[in-house]
């Protein structure tokens, strides 16, 4: 769940992203893990799916990197958050997300997806097995 005051609005870099409400400090924790709201799908679920359920989970899901059998659907604004080359949220733990550096009002929330997927990111539907 995010833990700062975000808005969604359109984004330059992608369709939807999440900006920054007020000034966020470098190393805020920003979004943590909260298995009452945020989800882990099984696998076995998420690929017996089809239609509008599969093409929304394949779009706003990624590997659980805590357990292979698992997908993440996070419950919130969160799961519109836009992939960056040069981020300025760390996702490189699968619980927690910081700042990398200051962030103004106003601006978009990034991070590198690169985290998410062991051979570089792709949407889900997107993965060849």
């Amino acid at each position: 769940m995010l833990l700062v005051d975000v808005y969604l609005d359109k984004s330059p870099i992608q369709g939807i992203g999440v900006f920054a409400k007020h000034h966020i400090p470098r190393g805020t924790l920003i979004w943590k893990l909260d298995p009452r709201f945020d989800r882990c799908i099984p696998v076995e679920t998420y690929e017996g799916e089809s239609g509008p359920v599969k093409s929304y989970l394949d779009r706003y899901s990624y590997p659980d990197r805590r357990d292979p059998n698992f997908i993440v659907f996070e419950a919130d604004d969160a799961r519109y958050m836009n992939h960056a080359d040069e981020p300025n949220c760390d996702v490189s733990s699968p619980e927690e997300t910081y700042a990398l550096r200051d962030i103004a009002p106003g601006e978009e929330l990034t991070c590198d997806y690169n985290h998410f997927f062991e051979t570089g990111f792709d949407f889900l539907g997107d993965r060849h097995a």
